[in-house]
């Protein structure tokens, strides 16, 4: 599949990386972790970058992400023990700051996630929110459209994914390319680390 060029236009995107990953116990924060020639994080960052969304911020907040970053936005969770509920109400509040008509979201520690992904939710339309799919399994990123940046959570450890239960009506799948493995551990670390 092509990328688009670079979309110029209200659909915004944020990478999630401000967790505590206390799941993984390896010696330093599991988003810095040596992943197939860089820090994990690296890779589901170029991924958005890639995808030809013009306008990137990333949540950080349990490690400092600025030696990987390249021109996105910033964006400081102060108490990432709150949960992922509390990372995406600060990308949310962002996207509502750049007038955008659309967040897609995605997670750091998911690095095969290819920028055609970004790029296929980014251009979705027919539904107020929109997730990507992967031999029919629902993973990230996930558009949300304007009209349902309300229906969010603010905290706790679920983000856009209570949305599909709670608002089934609202929801429209995008089938993607890609593996959208979440590495957790030490071992899911090893395992994919070829």
């Amino acid at each position: 599949m092509r990328v688009p060029e670079e979309q110029e236009g209200p659909v915004v995107a944020a990478l999630l990386a401000a967790g505590l990953g206390t799941r993984f116990r390896g010696r330093e924060h599991k988003l810095m972790a040596g992943f197939r020639g860089a820090p994990l994080v690296s890779h589901a960052l170029r991924a958005m970058r890639s995808s030809g969304i013009a306008r990137r911020a990333v949540v950080a907040g349990a490690v400092e992400l600025d030696d990987v970053l390249e021109g996105e936005v910033l964006l400081v969770n102060p108490d990432p023990a709150r949960g992922l509920a509390s990372s995406l109400a600060i990308a949310r509040d962002w996207a509502l700051a750049e007038r955008a008509e659309a967040l897609v979201i995605g997670l750091g520690d998911q690095p095969l996630i290819p920028p055609s992904a970004w790029s296929r939710l980014a251009s979705a339309s027919g539904a107020p929110i929109m997730v990507a799919t992967y031999q029919g399994k629902r993973r990230n990123p996930v558009r949300i459209a304007r009209e349902a940046f309300d229906l969010l959570p603010e905290s706790g450890d679920e983000g856009a994914r209570v949305l599909f239960s709670s608002y089934p009506t609202l929801v429209a799948e995008v089938e993607c390319e890609g593996e959208p493995v979440d590495i957790d551990t030490v071992e899911e670390l090893d395992e994919w680390n070829w």
